[in-house]
């Protein structure tokens, strides 16, 4: 299940990738458009800013702004970068433990397929793509 910081960082970047003509957003603008508490968006922002995909101005002036152009950003890059892998079950998370059981396995094709499904899913869709509604 994708989690409200997950859901929220979408909603952040759209926020800022709308108002990117603004410079930098400050962070109570952010959350009182979004109606998401300062402190939660603190937490996501700070993710977001570790990530790369957002950079922050302390002080007057200052707040959070895109790094990028919004064609740029993929959506399973920000769910990841605030959730982790996506992989459905561990065997399939990145540096995974080699399971002793993936030859004779039965059900391993089954989440490969699910895996791709996601990941192709979530990776083929743009923040731009979100802005205007095309996926």
């Amino acid at each position: 299940m994708i989690s409200t910081k997950a859901r929220y960082a979408l909603r952040v970047m759209i926020d800022l990738a709308e108002h990117q003509d603004k410079g930098y957003i400050p962070l109570k603008d952010i959350a009182g458009r979004q109606e998401v508490s300062e402190k939660y968006l603190e937490i996501i922002i700070k993710t977001l800013v570790k990530g790369k995909m957002l950079k922050g101005l302390r002080g007057k002036g200052g707040g959070y702004m895109l790094l990028r152009r919004p064609e740029d950003y993929i959506i399973g890059e920000i769910i990841e970068i605030t959730e982790g892998p996506l992989a459905p079950v561990a065997c399939l998370a990145p540096n995974a433990e080699p399971c002793g059981r993936k030859e004779n396995c039965r059900t391993l094709p089954l989440w490969q397929k699910f895996d791709s499904l996601i990941h192709n899913f979530f990776y083929g869709i743009t923040l731009e793509d979100l802005m205007k509604g095309n996926f």
